[in-house]
């Protein structure tokens, strides 16, 4: 299964991971130096949860970010499954 956000659609991002060295100018060095970049993924935090919908009486099963979670809260399991087409 793919690590996608059912409802916003949050995908694995790709960035970099800076490696810095040398003392800050602020510290009295002469200035931190970038020294190498390594590729990273930065992956959505997701979740595998079981939601339950008062207007059709059942659980849906749908994989979701912590915001999303939060989303479904605020503004209601209905409301935010069938604006994302799930329901």
């Amino acid at each position: 299964m793919s690590r996608t956000c059912a409802v916003r659609g949050t995908r694995p991002a790709r960035g970099n991971y800076i490696l810095r060295s040398g003392k800050a100018k602020k510290k009295g060095g002469i200035g931190m130096h970038v020294t190498a970049n390594t590729k990273r993924t930065f992956f959505p935090n997701l979740k595998t949860k079981r939601v339950f919908v008062p207007e059709l009486k059942r659980f849906v099963t749908v994989k979701l970010t912590a915001r999303a979670i939060k989303t479904i809260s605020k503004n209601g399991a209905h409301a935010v499954l069938s604006g994302a087409g799930l329901i």
